[in-house]
């Protein structure tokens, strides 16, 4: 049976980040994909120069809509931008807590646009971060969740995933992408356990919706039953693949994407 996952984010006209990303992802990672916007963006490779937010009740009309018709084995949740957004969407989720939920704390577009206001903070913090199953955090992600300064090694890193799992989630991936060096290791804490994914970087400027891309194939092996651990290991085989072969796209003149469908465009050039 082919598994339904539902993305709750914000739109990327150009198609490399938010909900545009999160669709690619969850049929190259063999799910079957449906969306509730957040926000519009007007946006590219070079940034974001405008944001036109949906009205709370819209964004909680269309999760109903689709829960009320439509099976739904996981849910990602990307963009949130405002604090009413936040309670909203944490009530369209009461009720399902046997579902998985994968959160991408989104705070910061690739360029430096913030996408999400300074009192939404506490609303993230309070009202989503316990229903998820996963939260996913880049380490200014963490340090902003948690009040502290930013993780700059691994004994950091560690800390503060096992700090966030004491705000509620099942489990803490942090994202080493922002450490020094070559080396972007990833640290997930579950159960007052550590397991490390090691990562090499790969020299590339081609990595906008990389945190949209890896959450969204989370979702999409834990909708297939996968385990923590294991949905995380597939899902970072699948985006080292997509930002290894971000070169064979032409897309901007700024950050571009990755490569989505790179494991099945065989024949593409």
């Amino acid at each position: 049976m082919i598994k339904n996952v539902l993305t709750i984010a914000g739109s990327d006209p150009s198609g490399g980040a938010g909900i545009q990303a999160d669709l690619k992802s969850f049929a190259a990672n063999g799910t079957y994909g449906m969306a509730a916007l957040t926000a519009l963006t007007a946006q590219n490779t070079q940034g974001v120069s405008g944001v036109e937010l949906v009205s709370p009740a819209f964004v909680q009309a269309q999760i109903e809509a689709i829960f009320a018709d439509v099976r739904v084995d996981a849910v990602k949740i990307g963009m949130i931008a405002t604090a009413d957004i936040a309670l909203a969407v944490a009530q369209a989720l009461s009720g399902h807590d046997d579902i998985p939920i994968v959160l991408d704390p989104v705070m910061v577009a690739k360029g430096g646009a913030p996408l999400l206001e300074p009192d939404a903070m506490e609303a993230l913090r309070t009202a989503l971060v316990p229903l998820a199953t996963l939260i996913t955090p880049n380490l200014p992600e963490a340090a902003r969740l948690l009040d502290r300064a930013e993780a700059r090694d691994r004994d950091e890193m560690a800390d503060q995933a096992l700090a966030l799992t004491q705000l509620g989630p099942q489990a803490v991936l942090i994202k080493g992408g922002h450490l020094d060096g070559d080396d972007c290791p990833d640290v997930l804490a579950q159960d007052d356990q550590l397991h490390w994914f090691e990562g090499v970087r790969t020299p590339t400027k081609n990595t906008h919706g990389t945190g949209c891309t890896l959450s969204a194939a989370i979702a999409a092996h834990l909708a297939k039953g996968a385990s923590a651990i294991t949905a995380v290991e597939q899902a970072k085989q699948y985006i080292s693949g997509a930002i290894a072969a971000a070169g064979s796209l032409t897309v901007g003149q700024g950050h571009g994407p990755v490569h989505h469908f790179y494991n099945l465009w065989k024949d593409a050039t």
